[in-house]
C-alpha cells in the first residue's frame, strides 16, 4: 500500500452520477450541477444531498421544500459542466444553455425534458442543514426517458475530472 492523499478520497467514493437540480420560487425556475447525493431508503426512496448554502438552489429548496432531481446522459456532460460554472443569480440556464422544462406532476419545479430520468422530490427532512447543508428528500414521482436506451452516466472526480459508466453486469442478488 502507498498513502494517498487526503484531497483524493473524493475520487474513490463519488456518490454516483452527476444530477441536475431544479428548484423554483417566486414563479422563476433554476437548475444547479450537483455531485453530492446518496440513496438513503428504499421505500419510500429518500435521498440525500448537499445543496451548499452560497448556491442560489440552496434558498429556493430551503423555502419552497421542492425540487426535481434529473439524471443526465453522457450528451449532456458539457451542458451539465457549464449549467455548474455559472450561477442562477444571474442568469437564467435553462434558457442559455437549451434546456427544456417540462411542468412535474407533484411539484412547482420543472422536470428537465433532455435527462433520461427525472424524480420529482420534497423535503423530508432538515436537521442536517444547518450542519452540513444536508437535506434528505422524499421522491415522490419517478420518470423515464423511454427513448433514452442504455444511457451513460458521468461521474465527478473532482477538478474537471469525469469518469463514464461502464460495463454492466449482474450477478446473484436476494434484492429484488
Amino acid at each position: 500500500m502507498k498513502e494517498l492523499p487526503l484531497s483524493k478520497v473524493y475520487q474513490l467514493l463519488e456518490p454516483g452520477p452527476v444530477v441536475l437540480l431544479t428548484t423554483a420560487r417566486k414563479g422563476r425556475a433554476n437548475v444547479m450541477t450537483m455531485s453530492w447525493h446518496m440513496m438513503v431508503e428504499f421505500e419510500p426512496p429518500l435521498v440525500a444531498c448537499i445543496v451548499s448554502s452560497a448556491n442560489h438552489s440552496f434558498a429556493a429548496l430551503r423555502s419552497t421544500g421542492e425540487c426535481v432531481i434529473a439524471v443526465p446522459a453522457l450528451e449532456l456532460a458539457p451542458k451539465v459542466v457549464k449549467v455548474g460554472n455559472c450561477s442562477g443569480r444571474d442568469l437564467d440556464k435553462f434558457m442559455a444553455f437549451g434546456l427544456t422544462p417540462i411542468p412535474a406532476a407533484r411539484v412547482a419545479p420543472p422536470l428537465v425534458a433532455e435527462c433520461f430520468a427525472n424524480l420529482e422530490c420534497k423535503v423530508a427532512d432538515t436537521s442536517l442543514v444547518k450542519r452540513y447543508n444536508l437535506f434528505v428528500l422524499e421522491v415522490l414521482k419517478a420518470w423515464r426517458d423511454p427513448a433514452q436506451k442504455n444511457p451513460k452516466t458521468i461521474h465527478h472526480q473532482g477538478y474537471g475530472k469525469f469518469i463514464v459508466d461502464g460495463e454492466t453486469i449482474k450477478l446473484k442478488s436476494r434484492m429484488r
